[in-house]
């Protein structure tokens, strides 16, 4: 009796387990987007192309091209800032769509090109690199205009 009433109920039981299982794989993905959700605001602030972000197991997967290198690296530390330097919650896969140059720069007020190098390279006395770079649209180191784009170049 016990046994037909477990068999008669298989279907209902199956369907519990199914429907909490995906009840909580969904808690799970909802939990692992929350954490990294600045990286994916990032992402769309930096208007990645093809992106793409899935689940699996517990792990979010998140896919992209970056503009350039210095993009990908905001991501990159976006995600250790969230996740550690090593987390095993997020697997991302980001290219880079132009490795001719490390990053682009709009020029904004008070700018200079040792202020962008330091920005950029962590060195103010490298802004040669970037006058080297933009010598097409700049004739002196000294003299660069608000809303100029400039190379960043690769170091």
């Amino acid at each position: 009796m016990i046994l037909n009433k477990v068999l008669d109920n298989q279907p209902i039981i199956l369907f519990t387990i199914f429907n909490q299982e995906l009840i909580f794989k969904n808690k799970l993905f909802m939990a692992v987007r929350a954490k990294y959700q600045g990286v994916l605001d990032l992402g769309e602030k930096l208007k990645i192309a093809n992106g793409d972000v899935t689940e699996e197991n517990g792990v979010l997967k998140v896919k992209g091209t970056a503009g350039t290198q210095y993009e990908k690296n905001l991501i990159w530390d976006a995600i250790k800032a969230a996740g550690g330097d090593s987390p095993s919650d997020i697997m991302a896969n980001i290219d880079v769509a132009d490795e001719s140059l490390y990053a682009r720069h709009t020029v904004v007020g008070g700018d200079t090109l040792g202020k962008i190098a330091k920005h950029y390279y962590g060195n103010a006395s490298k802004y040669t690199a970037i006058f080297e770079a933009n010598k097409d649209i700049l004739k002196n180191p000294d003299m660069i205009n608000v809303d100029q784009e400039l190379k960043i170049p690769n170091l």
